[in-house]
């Protein structure tokens, strides 16, 4: 057992093991991504301290955060075994949401609009954000 510091809403853990800071993609277009997250995936902003115009910054949990960071990024295949993972309450209301935005979503091997069932019991669908990361949603609790 390990003591926890709290200052200003962040929790550090005092046994000095990694937690979670941040992930970071680079995009090729920050207005695009940034209404991918917000509006496809609703992530919400939180405040970029570079105040600039290549940066967004979301929260994806409780002290964490996705850096969209717009530059010149090399045009690579992404493979789905890398990938963000994200849960929701209802996941037949998130591909009702992604249908909405004519976004294209299946299992594992790419079965358009079917969904995957982990040995563990939680249900997930893949899909692809403008710059072709991969992104897992599923219903665990």
């Amino acid at each position: 057992m390990f003591a926890v510091l709290t200052i200003s809403g962040i929790c550090y853990g005092q046994d000095n093991k990694p937690a979670i800071n941040h992930v970071a993609i680079c995009v090729h277009d920050l207005k695009r991504s940034v209404a991918f997250y917000s509006d496809v995936i609703e992530l919400t902003k939180i405040p970029n301290p570079f105040h600039d115009t290549v940066h967004q910054w979301f929260s994806i949990g409780p002290g964490a955060a996705l850096h969209v960071i717009q530059a010149d990024c090399p045009a690579v295949a992404h493979d789905i075994n890398n990938h963000l993972s994200f849960n929701v309450a209802s996941l037949e209301d998130f591909m009702k949401h992604l249908d909405k935005f004519n976004i294209k979503y299946g299992n594992w091997a790419g079965d358009n609009k079917k969904t995957q069932l982990r040995a563990d019991g939680v249900i997930q669908i893949y899909f692809q954000d403008p710059d072709g990361y991969w992104i897992e949603v599923n219903n665990a609790k």
